[in-house]
């Protein structure tokens, strides 16, 4: 019986019922809200990152982009822990569908869109033809940025499937490779095995990677937008 290659990326059932939303709510447990007066180890490290994250992400924006600091930090801090618990063992990853993916992005790419158009109107229409621009090519421009400005969600939110999917399809190979040799070259399974090893060290860093890509744009299209 051949095994479906995508068969980790279906959506987990129990029972007949989708328990995506279960998956998707796990990680919040590892984020805990201190109610201590003086917080733990791992609370401190957490909150000490998310700090550094936002002085560096937020320096950038005005008084009206920083309004977005706590929205963007959830965000990094989602899309994060979502692609580590892919890594784990039969597990799932939230961020390898699409649908979901762009479900984040489309909102905020529409809110950071919609403040440019309230509060810089004059500048968000003038990309749509920029300065310049001879009389009979700016038809065609305005139809290549309108284009350009509706694609950028979708660019978030294919680029970030794409690299999950690839990294876990990458290391589902190489597991099912290194399974296969160990009966017929120890030796080969072994080389291939220390390969495993190190793609799984490089998931780790994509998986935050990722997170802060994504963030990062939109903390960009917030930038250009306020």
């Amino acid at each position: 019986m051949n095994e479906n290659l995508f068969a980790s990326f279906a959506t987990p059932t129990m029972m007949g019922l989708p328990i995506v939303i279960l998956i998707i709510m796990f990680p919040s447990i590892l984020f805990p809200s201190p109610n201590r007066l003086i917080n733990t180890r791992l609370i401190s490290i957490q909150q000490w990152l998310v700090q550094l994250t936002s002085k560096q992400m937020m320096a950038i924006h005005n008084s009206k982009g920083q309004t977005w600091t706590l929205t963007l930090m959830s965000l990094i801090l989602f899309i994060g822990s979502t692609n580590l618990l892919g890594l784990l063992p039969h597990s799932f990853t939230p961020t390898t569908q699409l649908s979901m993916n762009l479900g984040m992005a489309i909102p905020l790419w529409a809110g950071t869109v919609f403040m440019g158009f309230r509060h810089k109107t004059k500048a968000a229409l003038a990309h749509f033809l920029p300065q310049g621009t001879p009389i009979f090519l700016i038809p065609m421009l305005v139809i290549i940025e309108t284009i350009s400005l509706f694609i950028q969600p979708v660019a978030l939110a294919v680029r970030l499937t794409a690299n999950i999917t690839a990294g876990h399809l990458l290391m589902h190979l190489i597991g099912g490779a290194t399974l296969a040799l160990m009966s017929i070259s120890p030796s080969t399974a072994l080389i291939t095995f220390i390969i495993l090893i190190l793609l799984t060290i490089l998931e780790f860093a994509v998986a935050m990677i990722q997170a802060y890509v994504f963030t990062l744009l939109v903390s960009l299209y917030l930038h250009d937008n306020t």
